[in-house]
């Protein structure tokens, strides 16, 4: 779930949106004082993959009232839109701050391959375009300058109409991390790091979705 992938991820010094998950509406208005506001809110549940399919996300909330029926829209919203999942609670995280440019880095385990990393822009990008770039663990740092480079929209990384050029490096830390993460840990067989708000100066993952292997 969403809040251990974050605390695997923090402990592999990967620059995560501060987040906690709460149990009920009070826990869930402590967690967002102590984080600060704005937060967001989003469902927590082994059963519900898309968040925001089920109306399982609400951003912006900057308030302890609109913390206790943010909470109480989202747990109703996913109740009546995924009926039977089980419900663990509800992620409060740090808002993360507006004008960067949002990413995706992820990684795989490939039969042919084996640890396969992916790097690609956001949004539409990613979705649309399938705009990614692709490299077999392990990789050096050189290796992951050339992923960010390799993309057919890399223009927007370099500064772009007003868009301001990313901070590369940070870009490429977390790409060798996740390289890392994979090797460290055969038990996961896929994670996705999406989106990733890529800024001028460094990078902040702000939803991370790991999947591990089937046993047996």
């Amino acid at each position: 779930m969403e809040h251990e992938s974050i605390k695997l991820l923090e402990s592999y010094g990967v620059p995560v949106a501060e987040a906690e998950l709460a149990s009920g509406v009070d826990e869930a208005v402590v967690l967002a004082r102590k984080i600060g506001y704005p937060v967001v809110l989003k469902v927590v549940s082994p059963d519900i993959s898309h968040k925001s399919d089920v109306g399982g996300v609400k951003i912006g909330v900057d308030s302890d009232d609109s913390v206790r029926s943010a909470f109480s829209e989202i747990i109703s919203n996913a109740s009546k839109r995924a009926p039977g999942s089980r419900i663990v609670g509800v992620l409060v995280q740090k808002m993360a701050p507006s004008g960067g440019v949002e990413v995706i880095i992820g990684g795989l385990r490939d039969r042919a391959f084996g640890s396969v990393v992916m790097f690609g822009l956001g949004g539409v990008f990613v979705e649309v375009l399938r705009d990614v770039s692709f490299r077999v663990a392990p990789i050096s740092e050189e290796e992951a300058y050339e992923m960010l480079g390799e993309l057919k929209g890399s223009i927007v990384l370099n500064g772009y109409r007003g868009i301001p050029s990313v901070d590369k490096l940070s870009l490429v830390k977390i790409i060798l991390k996740v390289a890392e993460i994979l090797d460290e840990n055969p038990e996961i067989d896929s994670l996705d790091l999406n989106p990733v708000m890529s800024y001028t100066s460094g990078a902040l993952v702000v939803d991370a979705r790991i999947v591990l292997r089937s046993v047996g």
